[in-house]
């Protein structure tokens, strides 16, 4: 699902979105979301080209590994949008939340080769690293219990979720405020192109971070990568 045009979301929306929001003001859902659920459909649909044009037998030989805990029996039925809204509605995480657990998402992509996000284990996915990543940027977080009621999962399949994803990660969970921003970038090119811009504009963006045409705060100039879920 890509973001309608007529929803305007500019840049300079999400930009003001992600710095201006308070817990004083959060009953209107974030930019974030919709632009975030726009990715991750977008991602979805491509991985259901590859897999249809790779046989079953293809597919369970690559490498999959300890990722298919994140796999469910029955794909949930809610839309990746509602299920984000849901986790916002009873969470009340503030955008900055989303945008690292968007982090999250790449990262695990990128060190776990084998795994394509599909719709059994996107739910899974997202109520994982969006309960991490609140807890890695929030001051006060909900109870893993709490996560699990709001994500509908069992406490104990939640914690062996959290476990078995820090583990997958390294526990790399650190995001310095370079990467912030370039994934920042990546969500306001979503917002430019109404939900549909190209890889080529993608890889521009991230090229031009790489050679300083866009001024980041972080004074150290990190390199970052942008792994399968940018696309």
């Amino acid at each position: 699902m890509a973001v309608s045009s007529s929803l305007a979301i500019s840049p300079r929306k999400l930009r003001s979105d992600l710095y201006s929001y308070t817990n004083q003001n959060n009953s209107k859902t974030p930019l974030v979301i919709s632009l975030l659920s726009s990715l991750i459909n977008r991602t979805l649909t491509r991985n259901q080209r590859i897999s249809r044009r790779a046989s079953t037998a293809s597919y369970s030989s690559c490498g999959r590994g300890k990722t298919h805990i994140f796999d469910c029996r029955e794909i949930p039925d809610m839309t990746i949008q509602s299920y984000l809204e849901r986790i916002f509605r009873y969470t009340k995480a503030g955008p900055s939340v989303y945008v690292v657990a968007y982090v999250y998402i790449d990262r695990f992509c990128q060190v776990n080769p084998g795994f394509r996000i599909s719709l059994t284990n996107v739910h899974r996915l997202l109520i994982t690293t969006i309960m991490i990543a609140s807890k890695y940027v929030e001051d006060l977080n909900y109870r893993n219990s709490y996560f699990a009621k709001v994500g509908g999962l069992e406490t104990e399949d939640l914690n062996r979720l959290e476990l078995e994803f820090l583990f997958l990660m390294g526990f790399k969970l650190h995001v310095t405020v370079s990467v912030f921003e370039s994934y920042c970038c990546h969500l306001e090119r979503e917002a430019s192109f109404g939900g549909g811009y190209q890889i080529e504009k993608a890889l521009r963006c991230a090229e031009e971070i790489k050679s300083g045409q866009i001024i980041v705060q972080d004074p150290n100039h990190h390199h970052h990568q942008f792994g399968r879920i940018l696309f």
